[in-house]
């Protein structure tokens, strides 16, 4: 009787690679992996982006700074036309996908997160309306002049990033019931400052720019109606969405937050129907002998597990997987590299400007952590929300602190917000202060506050290990 042959073992590497190339580039990459395994690593990216930003613009090579930002960039198709600044592709375009990942997560939150529910929404909800309140109050009472009044919104926002980089370096003090509370708050912290931006940042609106919008926000429902599941078929609807809201006056990153809003959060298949359509799939194609299998057949068969695997998860969940490491690793960190280039000089500083800089620190520092403190406090108190197990007042003054870098958003309102060049630069100080200072606040407090958390087995072998030197 002939034995079955074991099968052969597989190729660890593509038939046209080069052994030893492929193992340096194996090599290169791997701290860049670990990295990015680092959950606060764009934190970490954000940071470096703006240290490269403000020494930029502050050494002898300044101007080029300027330049680069001002290339203009765009497409010619005959009469037609479209050129804009680098600044401005950065700025309008690239973070579209940002606010449409915004959009996304907000979605989802809604839909089965810590938004489903109105007793766990009230207290982020409320946490997040206190932090937006104060600081504009605080930067009100400070910057309420007329030339300066228009960024009161700035110190409403904060920056999730560098605010999970916080908690995370804070490392066993922070538990993971405050992660969660922070990112249902920052979720918050974002719908309002769209609102905000959509409200009272947004120049004279065109009817004529709001119904292009209306058929780009049309096609995407009928699409979904129509049954489309191609993710890439959407960009053209999107695409119109976005021109016509740029058109009608509105901020154009307002359509990626829009079209994130009405993306499924419901998988076709999921998890179940995924197993059992690719094992179909593979019963299928075991019975056929290797030597036998066409290359037909084989397409058929790996066309259906992919269809399998595009419907295991919803289309907001998938393309928050897809998108969510370009956001956090590329595009943040050039808009930060584009928008931190701030020229640090006591002297261009006039007192308009630094009511701005008092004013943003007031509203970020202070305002941010006593908003949401009396937020949280009033829902408590009125037994409207609930406080998350395992987590007490000292928890939440770490998240009001952590809560005031606001950074990104915060530096992305000031642009729309000001006009002024010298405010506008004072205002990118006043944020870039601000949210360093409010980081080391929520460090400084964290240590203080918050003892490490032990987990059982830990705390099991502890007492084991204090038993024994006992005996």
């Amino acid at each position: 009787m002939t034995l079955p042959r074991e099968p052969a073992p597989l190729p660890t590497t593509p038939p046209e690679a080069w052994e030893p190339l492929l193992r340096l580039a194996r090599l290169a990459a791997r701290p860049l992996e670990r990295f990015l395994r680092i959950e606060a690593a764009s934190g970490i990216l954000l940071l470096v982006a703006t240290a490269v930003a403000l020494f930029w613009a502050n050494s002898p090579w300044a101007e080029s700074y300027v330049q680069l930002w001002r290339t203009t960039l765009g497409i010619r198709v005959g009469p037609f036309a479209f050129e804009r600044s680098l600044v401005w592709i950065v700025n309008d375009a690239l973070m579209v996908i940002f606010f449409f990942v915004v959009g996304l997560e907000i979605r989802r939150e809604i839909h089965h997160g810590e938004l489903s529910e109105w007793r766990r929404a009230a207290l982020p909800a409320a946490a997040a309306l206190g932090g937006m309140i104060a600081p504009a109050t605080l930067y009100l009472a400070f910057a309420g002049a007329p030339a300066t009044r228009a960024g009161w919104g700035i110190s409403m926002a904060t920056d999730i990033a560098f605010a999970v980089g916080i908690l995370t370096l804070l490392g066993k003090r922070v538990p993971a019931a405050l992660r969660v509370l922070l990112l249902a708050v920052a979720v918050i912290d974002d719908l309002g400052a769209i609102l905000v931006i959509t409200l009272f940042y947004s120049s004279g609106v065109t009817f004529a720019g709001l119904l292009v919008a209306a058929l780009g926000f049309a096609g995407v429902l009928v699409m979904q109606r129509l049954g489309v599941r191609s993710k890439l078929a959407y960009i053209v609807p999107s695409a119109v969405a976005w021109a016509g809201i740029y058109k009608a006056g509105i901020h154009p990153t307002i359509a990626g937050v829009i079209v994130g809003l009405a993306t499924p959060v419901r998988a076709w298949l999921g998890p179940d129907g995924f197993v059992v359509g690719v094992r179909q799939e593979l019963e299928q194609l075991l019975k056929i002998a290797p030597q036998e299998l066409s290359s037909d057949k084989l397409a058929k068969t790996l066309r259906s597990v992919d269809a399998a695997r595009r419907e295991a998860m919803s289309p907001a969940e998938s393309l928050i997987q897809a998108l969510h490491p370009w956001v956090a690793y590329a595009i943040m960190p050039v808009f930060a590299l584009a928008n931190a280039g701030v020229v640090v000089s006591a002297g261009a500083l006039n007192p308009t400007s630094w009511t701005v800089i008092t004013g943003l620190s007031a509203g970020l520092m202070v305002g941010k952590p006593l908003g949401v403190l009396l937020g949280s406090w009033l829902t408590l108190r009125l037994g409207i929300g609930t406080l998350p197990a395992g987590l007490t007042f000292r928890h939440l003054v770490v998240l009001g602190s952590v809560a005031g870098v606001g950074f990104t958003m915060a530096l992305f309102i000031a642009q729309l917000a000001i006009d002024d060049s010298g405010l506008l630069a004072a205002a990118k100080l006043g944020v870039l202060v601000a949210s360093g200072g409010s980081a080391v606040l929520a460090l400084c407090l964290g240590r203080f506050l918050l003892a490490p958390v032990v987990t059982p087995g830990i705390a099991q072998t502890a007492d084991e290990a204090e038993s024994s030197s006992a005996i």
